[in-house]
């Protein structure tokens, strides 16, 4: 069952409050999505710690419900 951006955008708010959220979806199908997340409390801490945080706050829909997310995070300018 496809997953919509909206619950995936209220997960990774859930976890990462200031986060600023931008999804894309990939295949036009709610199934396969591009999120860009932008967050002050990604600042110092390493790409992988970053995406990290994302998966974390995903919990267990990630590789259940959403199965293929393309993930970019950044910092604010």
């Amino acid at each position: 069952m496809p997953m919509p951006a909206d619950d995936i955008i209220a997960l990774i708010k859930a976890g990462i409050p200031d986060a600023d959220i931008t999804m894309t979806d990939l295949a036009g199908d709610n199934d396969h999505w591009q999120a860009l997340v932008v967050s002050e409390s990604f600042r110092g801490k390493l790409r992988v710690a970053q995406h990290q945080m994302v998966y974390a706050a995903l919990g267990d829909k990630m590789g259940g419900e959403l199965h293929a997310l393309a993930l970019e995070t950044r910092t604010p300018d």
